[in-house]
């Protein structure tokens, strides 16, 4: 018998917001990381072409200022406002895009997976750069304000990112509605400051043409490649437009974007522009010198807290896209925190936020200056945005049912641009563009490993597992001893008798009234519907299987979809039943089919691994424990 419950009946309340407070809340969360880049993004560039300490020619500044234009209409508007249409059931990101190809193609794909496990490698890898860059950045206009506190840079910087990562545990929710005002005020001091100085020389609005950029690459050389990766710090940031979609929607996202997060950079941008044009030396932190010398402080004030939220942006983004991974079956369980009662997404990964923190701080103190930090930023988000561009390639092949050729010739263009810019960045490699490179491989090594060594586990372990079909039929011949209440046994597949089911049949010699194998999947879907969250079957009048299918943004909660198992018949008592778990020790084997350092980080990463019943939210008074050793 199979059942399965209504969607009127399990329909959760809808969550409705206004397209306004949507995109108010866009301009604070997504745009906080690309907001903040003028503060270094311009500078960066024009003492790059120009040689750090030597005066910039006017060729050099209106080519750049060329290039950041095109640059943020290319890579982020047209090619992010496309991939925006490519969502996985309203959500975005690498991982979901990942997914949403997969489905599309109707099988996995090993292309697909490296994509979007180097995509997200690197991602994490721009969760630690850029607080570290953001924040350094807002504290060397200190510099200017008191040249005397020039040596208190690095130590505030520490500070503040100290303080950040420690509140992380108590959550955001009480915080993150001031995101957005504070962000509108800071896009609004960019525009404002930029119209000021626009007129210092407005002869600057040349640099519209991009004949001024292509000319100033094909005349500057190797040089001019180098400059086209400090331009792209202009853009570093925008993958936040796709990879937050699931939080606000396309059209505020968009909203926000083209009538008021573009122009405000744009303008400000230009301003920076025109300043150095008629004052060369401003080039020396052209950002600050926008304002009169008693409004520096209460500028590096605003921009703090502009880049304080950019950062904590980033590192909740990092904290789903880890719980993602997760779910996907990437990475081993990380302990996950709610730290809100009424919003899911608002969590907390204990060991993933240390791990953050030790990386940001070791950039700080390794670089200490955002000049340093500038090269080892660009090449990790130009990595994802390739991976995205490919990934999306597939998806308007497959899934809209484009001809191969008019998806190429949609996809290819964006993608050859961000292939110049990740070729540009990999100029950088020896001056610090090694670090998220680094620690990509270092990632993609894991991922690797446990899902490499997940496979060789279930391979050993299926070849000594009994189907549960011939266990019942032997169990109908010679019945145990039977004792009341339910029992479930929790399993990764249904079709054969769960470990700790033979072992309590072996040791205790006992069987329970009533027997559920329990099976918890994950859907290649951000989210699953409520009615398709169960699905129960009777297979004999003392067992039974319950499937709990949960999507890849969901935390999987056992009791509570358990309670949609009650309508369709199965009656317990959640207290009267009992949750077997198999815990497996495992030891390395000569012959695993893995190399012996490979076996053994394996071992390290499940041993690391939180713990099932915390994981899957099972009340601990009623979970046995049933302990196995495997070698692999």
């Amino acid at each position: 018998m199979t059942a399965s419950v209504t969607s009127a009946e399990s329909q959760e309340g809808p969550v409705t917001s206004s397209f306004w407070g949507l995109t108010l809340g866009s301009i604070g969360v997504v745009y906080g990381d690309i907001g903040t880049s003028p503060l270094y993004a311009f500078r960066e560039a024009v003492a790059g072409a120009a040689g750090h300490g030597q005066p910039a020619t006017r060729a050099i500044v209106l080519g750049v200022l060329s290039l950041i234009l095109w640059a943020l209409l290319t890579v982020v508007t047209a090619k992010y406002v496309l991939l925006l249409r490519a969502d996985n059931n309203g959500e975005g990101g690498t991982l979901s895009l990942m997914a949403l190809g997969q489905r599309a193609l109707g099988r996995r794909s090993w292309v697909l997976l490296a994509l979007g496990v180097l995509g997200a490698s690197m991602f994490i890898g721009d969760s630690m750069i850029t607080p570290a860059i953001s924040v350094l950045s807002a504290m060397e206009g200190l510099k200017l304000a008191a040249p005397a506190l020039e040596h208190y840079v690095v130590p505030l910087t520490v500070f503040i990112l100290v303080v950040l990562f420690s509140v992380q545990s108590s959550g955001t929710a009480r915080v993150a509605s001031a995101f957005g005002p504070v962000m509108v005020v800071w896009f609004t001091v960019l525009a404002v400051t930029g119209v000021i100085h626009i007129s210092d020389d407005p002869s600057v609005l040349l640099a519209i043409n991009p004949l001024y950029g292509i000319e100033f690459l094909l005349t500057h050389g190797t040089i001019g490649l180098v400059t086209l990766g400090a331009v792209f710090l202009a853009v570093t940031g925008g993958e936040a437009l796709y990879a937050d979609l699931g939080h606000f929607g396309r059209k505020p996202i968009q909203t926000a974007w083209v009538f008021f997060v573009l122009p405000a950079l744009l303008i400000n941008y230009f301003g920076q522009g025109a300043l150095v044009l008629a004052n060369p030396g401003a080039i020396e932190n052209s950002f600050y010198r926008m304002v009169p010398e008693m409004l520096v402080l209460p500028l590096v004030a605003l921009a703090t807290a502009a880049t304080v939220i950019a950062s904590q942006a980033v590192i909740t983004g990092a904290y789903s896209l880890v719980r993602q991974a997760v779910q996907l079956g990437l990475l081993p369980r990380f302990e996950v925190r709610y730290t809100s009662e009424s919003h899911a997404g608002q969590i907390y990964l204990p060991r993933v936020n240390r791990l953050l923190l030790i990386g940001v701080l070791l950039l700080v103190l390794l670089f200490r200056t955002t000049s340093g930090l500038a090269s080892a930023y660009g090449i990790a988000v130009s990595t994802t945005m390739v991976c995205d561009g490919i990934m999306g390639f597939v998806v308007i092949w497959k899934l809209w049912n484009f001809r191969a050729a008019a998806a190429a010739a949609l996809i290819v263009p964006f993608v050859v641009v961000d292939l110049s810019f990740f070729s540009a960045n990999l100029l950088k490699l020896f001056e610090g563009a090694w670090v998220p490179l680094l620690f990509g491989a270092v990632m993609a090594l894991m991922i690797w490993t446990w899902r490499r060594g997940a496979a060789i586990l279930v391979a050993k372990t299926r070849r000594i597992e009994v189907p549960l079909t011939d266990l019942i039929k032997s169990l109908e011949k010679r019945p145990p001893h039977i004792v009341k209440g339910t029992a479930v046994f929790l399993t990764s597949d249904p079709s054969f008798v769960p470990t700790a089911l033979l072992h309590n049949l072996k040791h205790n010699k006992v069987l329970h009234e009533h027997n559920v194998i329990l099976t918890i999947e994950t859907a290649q879907t951000p989210r699953v519907d409520p009615a398709e969250r169960v699905k129960m079957e009777t297979i004999s009048d003392k067992f039974a299987t319950v499937r709990l299918r949960f999507g890849f943004m969901e935390s999987p909660n056992v009791p509570k979809a358990l309670v949609i198992a009650r309508k369709l018949g199965w009656q317990f008592d959640i207290m009267a039943t009992s949750f077997f778990v198999s815990r497996r020790s495992l030891k390395p084997s000569a012959q695993s089919g893995m190399p012996q350092w490979q076996d053994h980080l394996f071992i390290a990463m499940s041993r690391s691994a939180n713990d099932a019943t915390d994981y899957f939210q099972i009340p601990t008074g009623r979970v046995v424990e049933v302990g196995t050793q495997v070698t692999i």
